[in-house]
């Protein structure tokens, strides 16, 4: 096994291992996905939020092994680097890592658990969301905010960020950190980086309107492409979905 704390933690390593070895026995199930899972463990008066994810196939078992950081790795050390540079996401507290001699295993990040208002998702969902306008200006600021800090969150997708509410203020914390680049951004990498969050054209417009105020530049010129970049998602991601439902239809009937 590998374990690896923040310092601040290192005094209660006893009860996180503890949490781990009974994890699937144990917690609070916050999320039971196909392929990760969630729960929450109380550790000291604090609620932490631990994140199995699921054993990988027989060539990244490989790989995660010998040639790549693994997703729990990936998560902790990310989280660290984002709140380095000021930008939001739930404190990292550990990870654990469990491998054979050649096989990479499961592995788990621990992370504090942030309650909050509403993600992105939200304002797709509810057009009459109080104020969502401005949220979603906000939430384009923040995004840029990212970009000038040389931050490409590769998963930018409707329910990765979490958002907070102090009256007339926004704060956004990212979270499902494993797939993340840490340099300069072109102007179409930033504009492609808002595709996977909204099939909805007048919510590009709004981010189009603020992301051009961000960088000088004339809005339709920014919506021509980030909504070209937006519809090649949608294309995408539809045409995987329907390949996907024919692939469980010829299986359930053979």
């Amino acid at each position: 096994m590998k374990y690896i704390c923040n310092e601040a933690y290192k005094p209660f390593k006893k009860e996180l291992n503890g949490f781990i070895d009974k994890f699937e026995v144990s917690g609070k199930v916050f999320i039971e996905g196909t392929r990760n899972t969630i729960k929450l463990f109380s550790l000291n008066n604090e609620t932490v939020n631990i994140k199995a994810f699921k054993v990988p196939n027989i060539f990244n078992q490989i790989a995660y092994n010998f040639f790549r950081k693994s997703k729990a790795e990936r998560s902790f050390e990310y989280a660290n680097t984002l709140l380095k540079l000021d930008i939001g996401t739930p404190k990292p507290i550990a990870y654990f890592e469990f491998s054979s001699l050649f096989l990479f295993k499961k592995s788990y990040y621990v992370s504090e658990h942030l309650e909050c208002d509403l993600t992105y998702r939200e304002l797709i969902h509810d057009f009459n969301y109080p104020n969502r306008d401005t949220i979603l200006r906000a939430f384009t600021r923040f995004t840029y905010q990212l970009h000038e800090k040389d931050v490409l969150f590769l998963d930018h997708s409707p329910g990765n960020t979490l958002i907070k509410i102090n009256k007339e203020n926004y704060a956004f914390y990212l979270v499902d950190l494993n797939r993340m680049k840490f340099e300069t951004l072109s102007y179409e990498t930033r504009i492609r980086n808002f595709s996977r969050l909204t099939p909805h054209r007048e919510m590009v417009e709004v981010m189009s309107d603020e992301y051009a105020k961000c960088l000088g530049k004339e809005y339709n010129e920014v919506f021509q492409l980030m909504w070209r970049f937006t519809q090649e998602f949608q294309e995408k991601f539809n045409r995987k979905k329907r390949l996907k439902k024919k692939f469980l239809f010829w299986r359930n009937i053979g």
